[in-house]
């Protein structure tokens, strides 16, 4: 099917992000931090690290699992499916949403983008009032919020999040869109790859590791988040730690805005790519 002006002009927009993603060139500070923080790693026994991260895969398989199959999900669902019954009252199921154009189809999405990155900063300004409990569950609190938002933003183009396939491209979509920047273009390149398998979208084929030593930056950039809340909690403004909550608003914001972004520009390019002739 030939694809409209407009949409030739977001898939030009996404092009134009792919290519400034790619050719990111990452700066000397950069690249030794992530040297010394493989160094450091490396100097764990092999099946220790083998261990670790097999227990964090295993993890995020069963939060992805128990969030896809939360009644909260499934009014989520709901909510979408109603939004486009604005646009088309015959709309049934979720793979129907695709008979929407993509400007529907992103307004629909935005509300979805805009609602989780609200409640990020809202998470995140609680966790910065520095409680020990509320600090404690911020790392699991927030890969929540993000492993909902990346699978919301795949029903809202039409795409299931229960199947094998869709399974594991929403935990990599969410997985690539946590590394850092100069990491991302490998795991974009291997997303794309993957969706050019049209023929066997149901189990998945491929490397079902999610997480390596290159992932471990960002927990631990949420781990330096909490000893600075830690440290700046104490530092009240008419008895409110303000600038701590700013620091944990502004971060955990700042996380979901990415993930939610990586994730809207994946989602539709396979909207698009599913319309045109393979243009993934």
């Amino acid at each position: 099917m030939q694809l409209t002006s407009r949409e030739q002009l977001i898939l030009s927009e996404i092009k134009d992000w792919e290519q400034r993603l790619l050719t990111y060139e990452p700066n000397d500070f950069q690249l030794t931090y992530e040297k010394y923080l493989e160094r450091g790693f490396a100097l764990l026994p092999e099946n220790v690290q083998q261990q670790f991260f097999s227990v964090i895969d295993t993890w995020l398989f069963h939060l992805h699992a128990l969030i896809q199959g939360s009644q909260l999900q499934m009014d989520a669902k709901e909510r979408i499916l109603s939004a486009g019954r604005v646009f088309n009252s015959s709309l049934e199921k979720v793979e129907d949403l695709k008979s929407l154009d993509i400007d529907q189809l992103q307004y629909i999405a935005q509300q979805q983008i805009a609602r989780h990155r609200l409640y990020s900063f809202a998470q995140g300004g609680i966790a910065g009032t520095g409680g020990t409990l509320l600090l404690g569950t911020d790392i699991p609190a927030i890969a929540i919020i993000n492993l909902r938002a990346v699978q919301l933003i795949a029903m809202t183009y039409g795409i299931e999040v229960n199947t094998p396939f869709e399974m594991m491209t929403s935990l990599k979509v969410f997985h690539t869109a946590t590394l850092p920047i100069r990491m991302q273009g490998d795991g974009w390149r291997s997303l794309v790859e993957d969706s050019t398998q049209r023929h066997e979208r149901y189990f998945y084929v491929g490397n079902e590791e999610l997480t390596d030593t290159s992932w471990l930056e960002q927990p631990i950039r949420q781990i330096l988040k909490a000893m600075v809340i830690a440290i700046f909690k104490k530092k009240m403004i008419q008895g409110i730690p303000l600038i701590s909550m700013a620091i944990g608003a502004g971060a955990n914001y700042q996380l979901t805005r990415r993930v939610t972004e990586f994730a809207q520009k994946y989602y539709q390019l396979r909207y698009l790519s599913e319309k045109g002739d393979d243009l993934a």
